[in-house]
């Protein structure tokens, strides 16, 4: 796709959500996964950027639409930091929904709200090491404390995906044992408390905005939530459109998208092609 085209939906109903969201952007959302969608994969979590082209893109479009919105697993302030999102003209009014939803960035005051902390993740956190070196899996694999979950990654394993194979079920023995879910993702297994996650997140966000149309993208098993939440919004007479981040990892996701584009630079060219469709303010 050119920078200014826009992608024509594979489906019906993604026909429909694009329609929607161009005929009345103003009652419109955009909600976006951060990782893999607006920042590239990449092996330590804490050099993710968000794509060169991305904060321009969103300074763009949000003026245009009902709000803007990014949902992610990790804590709504580092994902801001690694964002670029604070300050940012054209971006008043972004929202992070941060740890799919259990914390909130405004950017209107440039402050995070947030839901206590659940007790069974600090229980799971601090028997982690020792399972990790119990499972065989533990050389290269890593674990990142995000506060409201805890996550191990093993795409720094010698064996990337024997070693998630061989902790998925320790891990999910620990998550039980602590009335926690696991969460797998791209070479990532997170523990967090049940009823969060990023379908929920967006369901509410698009309630309380008011919404006509709804766009997500997203790119991980993790969005698979969002998607369905869609899919049920859908259902339920709101038009909604959504967008597969080029992962060859996850078919899944791909498949039920209405529009695949490729990786984050393909976010950026979708979300630079519908500013350039819905004219310079």
């Amino acid at each position: 796709m050119g920078s200014h085209s826009l992608p024509v939906p594979s489906t019906p109903a993604g026909r429909d959500g694009l329609a929607a969201l161009l005929a009345d952007p103003q009652r419109a959302v955009v909600a976006l996964d951060f990782d893999g969608t607006l920042a590239e994969i990449v092996p330590d979590p804490e050099q993710a950027r968000a794509h060169p082209g991305a904060v321009a893109a969103l300074a763009r479009l949000a003026p245009r639409l009902g709000s803007v919105a990014v949902i992610t697993g990790r804590p709504a302030a580092v994902a801001v930091h690694h964002g670029g999102f604070a300050g940012v003209a054209g971006l008043e009014r972004l929202v992070v929904l941060g740890h799919y939803g259990a914390e909130r960035w405004d950017a209107v005051a440039d402050t995070v709200t947030a839901d206590a902390p659940p007790p069974g993740v600090a229980a799971a956190r601090t028997e982690l090491p020792g399972i990790l070196a119990g499972s065989g899996a533990g050389r290269g694999t890593w674990i990142e404390d995000k506060g409201r979950a805890v996550a191990v990654h093993t795409r720094r394993a010698p064996h990337p995906q024997d070693a998630f194979d061989a902790l998925r079920g320790p891990l999910h023995a620990l998550a039980d044992r602590h009335g926690l879910i696991v969460e797998p993702g791209r070479l990532v297994l997170e523990l967090r408390p049940p009823g969060v996650d990023k379908g929920a997140a967006l369901t509410s966000y698009v309630r309380e905005s008011g919404a006509r149309s709804i766009l997500y993208a997203g790119d991980d098993l993790g969005d698979l939530a969002a998607f369905a939440a869609v899919e049920k919004l859908r259902s339920e007479g709101l038009p909604g459109l959504l967008v597969c981040s080029g992962s060859s990892e996850v078919a899944e996701l791909a498949d039920r998208a209405d529009v695949v584009v490729g990786g984050p630079g393909g976010v950026v060219e979708l979300l630079t092609a519908l500013a350039d469709r819905l004219g310079d303010a």
